[in-house]
This record gives C-alpha cells, structure tokens and sequence, in this order.
C-alpha cells in the first residue's frame, strides 16, 4: 500500500492573514504594515512643521547692571587710610557695554555710593545709542596709577589720588563722583599744557569724529547734563574725559583758585555748585 505523502514545512506556515497566538503580542503583518505607514506620515508632517517654525529669538543685548559693596581686592592701591571716602562709602558697579569692536564687554566702575544712580543713567543712555567704551576695569588693575590708566584707555571713576600734573591738589575721583571716558580719544591737558595720555595729542582736534570721542551735544554729554554734572572738556585747558558731580578737576579746596576760564565754563552749565 501507498503512504501518504508528508506535509511540508511550507504547508505548516499560517497565511499572512491569519493571526497568531495572543500571548505573544505580535500583530498581523498587514497590521504592522500599516502602522509603520502611518508613523512614517506622522514624522513626515512633525519635521515639516519644525522647519517651518520660526527660529528661537536672541534676546536684545541689554546693560545688565548690578551694584555690590566693593571687595578689597577691587580697591587695591586705588584706596589708602586717609582717603576722604572709606571702602563703605564706595560700590562696585558691573554693567555691560558696547566696544570699539561691535561687541558688547562687561565692565567694572568702583564709584561713590551717591554717584551710583546717575553713572547708571548715564552709562544706560550711552549703552542704547551703541556709545563705544574701549575698556572699564577698576583702578586697582592699574595700581591707582591714574598715568597708566589713561595710557590704556581705560573708563574709570573711583581713585584716591592727587590731580595728575599737580600733586599739591586732591583729585575729585577720591571722592568717587568723578569719571573719565575713553582716555585716548578724549585727552587732558594739565596746568602745564602736558597732555595725557601723549598719544591722546591728536584727539585735540575735536573737529575729528572718532569713535569714543565725547562732543557737545551727543549722547554723553547731553546725559550727563541731564544728571547735572558737568564736562572738563569746556575748561581751559581742557580735560575732555572728566565729568563729576560738582564740575570740578579737584576738591573745594581748589576751587578757591580755580581759574576765571573755568569758572565761566562752570557758569555756562549753569550750575557752579561746592561741597
């Protein structure tokens, strides 16, 4: 008698349609097929729509200050027993600003605690308009050597010193209400008619329209007159990177024998006020 002939493997195999066991958790091919397609639809609409999304926005750069007491290592040789203001008296101020590359740095200004307020109004107004600061960095990075200071081009304000070219005198700048702005492009010239820094010699034209340099009327100069103090660069001779509070170079005791050139430039401001 004839045997049967043996089921072969391919007969064994369940049809593509047919499903499986439930406890193993597999789906029907076609199933499966399926929700691959729509997964692929489903990326393809998600990246779609990520591109065509509007990029995240950079937020607009800003001045960014903050006030603080200021550490000794801060003051430096800016500050010694005897100066009229002790380190209480003083804040750090860091705040950003525009340099003469585009970018925009942080700064550093040791300051009077009452001085606080308008250098941050002036210094805001001069941040907008996009006013270029080539550095402002303490003095104690400079040993309080206001010569050095200014050769560097350096925008400062607290230094416990003497008036540079005329050491008999207090500066205002121990005083914390006194700043200079872009030392180079702005020049001060002494009682002896030396100029500092030396290199600053061919900013005394102001008929130049550098970068960093201060004229009457611009963003600097109109801020700080809106704050009441008053600009050295309408002395005679000049010190165009000076402000202070008072519109003095040194302390009252100066002021005494100021000169008529610059008490007619004080009068100008409007203001000629003391200590």
């Amino acid at each position: 008698m004839t045997k049967p002939a043996p089921r072969t493997a391919e007969a064994e195999t369940p049809p593509p349609t047919t499903r499986t066991s439930t406890r193993t958790g597999r789906i029907r091919p076609r199933t499966r097929s399926a929700l691959a397609m729509s997964a692929a639809a489903l990326l393809t609409c998600c990246v779609g729509a990520s591109a065509d999304a509007a990029p995240p926005q950079t937020p607009a750069p800003a001045l960014d200050a903050s006030v603080s007491d200021v550490p000794i290592a801060k003051l430096g040789d800016s500050w010694h027993p005897g100066c009229p203001v002790p380190p209480s008296g003083l804040r750090l101020i860091r705040m950003n600003h525009w340099g003469f590359d585009g970018q925009v740095h942080q700064g550093e200004l040791v300051a009077g605690e009452q001085a606080v307020d308008p250098l941050l109004y002036v210094f805001g107004r001069a941040f907008e308009a996009h006013f270029p600061i080539r550095q402002m960095r303490v003095m104690a990075e400079f040993d309080g050597d206001d010569v050095a200071a200014m050769a560097a081009d350096n925008t400062s304000a607290f230094n416990c010193r003497s008036v540079t070219g005329d050491p008999t005198e207090v500066s205002q700048h121990s005083y914390g209400d006194a700043v200079d702005i872009n030392t180079l492009e702005n020049p001060y010239v002494d009682m002896n008619n030396v100029v500092y820094p030396p290199a600053g010699a061919v900013f005394l034209d102001r008929n130049r329209d550098d970068q960093g340099m201060i004229h009457p009327g611009d963003v600097i100069s109109t801020a700080m007159r809106e704050v009441g103090w008053q600009w050295g660069g309408r002395w005679s001779p000049p010190d165009y990177q000076h402000f202070s509070a008072n519109g003095r170079a040194a302390t009252a005791s100066r002021a005494a024998g100021a000169s008529a050139d610059r008490g007619r430039a004080h009068a100008a401001w409007g203001q000629n006020t003391s200590r």
